[in-house]
């Protein structure tokens, strides 16, 4: 993502999970989750925005979350809430009390992100999309972030190696090659809706289980 003009404003929503490149940014507010690189003039990261991968901008105003490779060629300022890790270089520095700043690049738990939603024929199966599911995680690797399902109510999680047989798990790997599915069983309710928890390689877990709802027609 390209924002050629430096007087314009870009706003990451509280709600968007942004993967790729924002370059040539004005001013950048984070108030969601951005992993990849940014590039631009002045970057806000907002409470509870995270910005994960490399950071090159003029100066920053941290908030919440900044980590990895980043590059603050006059000020960085760390608000009491904030927390900056990684290899940081700046040209000036300011930190209020309570905030953070360290070399050590920290685990982040994955999240799960998506509409949490599917539409399903009764009694078949329907393919569940990234845009469904998917989790969000800038230092595990897909094959890395393990999904278990629980509570799964009139159908059942499967993959397409063998669409007759439930699941309790499944990878982001999974997801991303197509390979998930929800099988629905035929019966006549309207709904259906299985849980999901995401767990990464060193055993951070998404939290408490999220509802995938299923809509039967």
């Amino acid at each position: 993502m390209a924002v050629g003009d430096s007087s314009r404003v870009l706003v990451i929503g509280e709600d968007t999970y942004l993967k790729g490149e924002v370059r040539n940014g004005g001013r950048i507010e984070v108030y969601g989750y951005i992993e990849g690189g940014v590039a631009g003039d002045h970057l806000v990261v907002k409470p509870g925005g995270q910005c994960y991968g490399t950071v090159k901008v003029q100066d920053a105003d941290v908030h919440g979350t900044v980590q990895g490779e980043v590059f603050v060629n006059q000020l960085i300022t760390i608000r009491s809430s904030g927390s900056v890790a990684g290899n940081v270089h700046y040209g000036r520095l300011a930190m209020e009390l309570g905030a953070n700043l360290t070399a050590q690049v920290r685990n982040v738990p994955p999240k799960i992100s998506g509409d949490l939603d599917l539409t399903v024929t009764k009694g078949q199966s329907v393919r569940i999309t990234l845009d469904d599911l998917t989790a969000l995680d800038p230092d595990n690797t897909a094959s890395e972030l393990t999904f278990t399902v629980s509570k799964a109510k009139n159908g059942f999680v499967t993959l397409t190696s063998d669409p007759s047989r439930a699941v309790e798990k499944f990878t982001q790997a999974d997801l991303e090659r197509g390979a998930v599915l929800f099988r629905h069983d035929g019966t006549g309710a309207p709904r259906a809706s299985f849980d999901v928890v995401v767990v990464d390689a060193a055993g951070a877990n998404s939290g408490p289980a999220k509802t995938v709802n299923v809509n039967v027609r």
